[in-house]
């Protein structure tokens, strides 16, 4: 089961889903976001780049936030300011500071397992925030600068 709540405000387009604590949410949330970023003019490369950063950052929340628990959910917000495209990642878990993720180029974590799919999500958005909400678990904060608009003409 999941829950959709568009949400309209002066400046900014939001869109809150709830998931399931279940891997079918991983496909669901990159299906969103790669249709929202396809809708704000994103080319197909950056589209599919934005796709397994989201693809990532819920099945780190799905296994390492959520630990695979049914009773938990998954938080997705996808946002848009005049600027940027936001993506928020919540999950229900104990919550961890990207800091203490180990660089997986390092040559002592070269054959662990972990570590990759936060280094995948860091190199395809311009931004990464990992947040404690008051709520709990962790919040991941991607942002991607939107494309520019050009005019019928070609113009910027």
């Amino acid at each position: 089961m999941w829950l959709l709540v568009p949400v309209m405000a002066a400046q900014t387009q939001r869109l809150d889903v709830t998931l399931p604590t279940q891997l079918e949410s991983v496909d669901l949330a990159e299906g969103i976001v790669v249709r929202a970023a396809e809708a704000a003019g994103f080319d197909d490369e950056t589209v599919h780049k934005l796709g397994i950063a989201v693809r990532e950052g819920v099945i780190n929340a799905y296994t390492y936030g959520n630990r695979q628990d049914p009773r938990k959910r998954i938080h997705l917000q996808v946002e848009f300011d005049p600027e940027r495209m936001i993506v928020h990642i919540r999950d229900e878990g104990g919550g961890f500071e990207l800091e203490e993720v180990p660089d997986p180029l390092a040559e002592e974590n070269l054959m662990r397992t972990s570590g990759r799919g936060l280094f995948l999500v860091r190199a395809f958005v311009d931004h990464v925030v990992v947040r404690r909400p008051p709520s709990g678990g962790a919040e991941l904060v991607l942002s991607k600068k939107l494309p520019r608009r050009t005019s019928g003409d070609g113009r910027h």
